[in-house]
């Protein structure tokens, strides 16, 4: 099974603590990196989870919040230093490109590689990146500021061809991928070898919905039906749950309902709010509702499976 996995680099929320960076993962697919929000000292996680620099593709940026998306002028600054010369694209909600190119490039002004800034809309779902393996989709929340979570999905794979049929039948090269894409192999004698005989299915396509700051919302669980990895805010605790109201955010409680309706395969939860010591009553109380939660830390590192 190819790679696909994610790797949080923060898990705080917006008032700084000693225990947790602010909000950011990075998304590992077949070793392509995708990074999710960008909180201050987002560079020195991403080294601290021993990933490449060189393999960024992609920065995807929720919304604009600054324990969010503070930490990106750094960390271009320091793919500046390490000589990268491949294009970045930032996603980021509109008014993100305003905010960001001109203090970019005023502290890098001898920049290396060009940075390629894509608004998207906060108000409709759509697919904003794309790939022969992957699609990365918006997921509108609502907060307080226009902001959007992001749902990446594997494409369908061929299906795998055995490599004792192709000994067996004398299979060209030139058909193997006919094959795999569902294509019968007829013999030189005119034989039809049916393809059921000669491959297996795919592994079924896996999705991961990072969920940023938003309040509760029930109807996410229709869009996220059968999510493999879900991550979802959980600022606050149910005690709390007037806080999170009024704030736009979720409680535990209201992150494990939506994985649990969802029919996802595993919860994370995160962006916990300062005030908790010990973010054990956060994960008490989502797995009462949803018990394949786990708690987000820096440097984790969970498998898409």
């Amino acid at each position: 099974m190819e790679k696909f996995e994610v790797n949080i680099l923060g898990c705080g929320s917006a008032k700084p603590t000693t225990r947790h960076f602010p909000a950011s993962q990075v998304v590992n697919v077949r070793d392509k990196l995708f990074m999710i929000d960008c909180g201050e000292g987002a560079q020195i996680q991403f080294c601290k989870s021993h990933l490449k620099f060189s393999r960024l593709q992609s920065i995807f940026i929720s919304h604009l919040h600054a324990d969010h998306c503070l930490g990106l002028v750094g960390f271009v600054s320091t793919l500046n230093l390490l000589g990268r010369t491949a294009q970045l694209h930032i996603y980021l909600p509109k008014g993100g490109e305003e905010a960001f190119a001109r203090v970019i490039h005023f502290f890098n002004w001898e920049i290396t590689f060009q940075v390629i800034f894509h608004e998207y809309d906060d108000k409709r779902s759509e697919v904003i990146y794309e790939d022969r393996s992957l699609t990365v989709k918006t997921l509108p929340m609502e907060h307080r500021m226009p902001c959007c979570g992001f749902l990446f999905e594997e494409k369908p794979s061929p299906r795998h061809i055995l490599r004792e049929m192709i000994d067996a039948y004398e299979i060209p090269l030139s058909e193997i991928n006919r094959i795999k894409n569902g294509a019968d192999f007829v013999m030189p004698d005119g034989r039809v070898i049916p393809n059921e005989r000669l491959t297996i299915p795919a592994d079924p396509p896996r999705s991961y919905a990072y969920c940023s700051d938003t309040k509760y919302m029930p109807a996410l669980a229709n869009r996220l039906q059968g999510v493999n990895l879900l991550f979802h805010e959980a600022t606050f605790c149910e005690a709390d749950l007037q806080k999170a109201t009024s704030r736009y955010h979720s409680t535990a409680s209201q992150a494990a309902t939506v994985a649990r309706d969802a029919g996802a395969g595993q919860l994370i939860i995160g962006h916990y709010s300062s005030r908790y010591e010990d973010e054990r009553v956060l994960l008490n109380e989502a797995q009462a509702i949803f018990p394949q939660t786990i708690l987000a830390q820096e440097n984790l590192c969970v498998k898409v499976e």
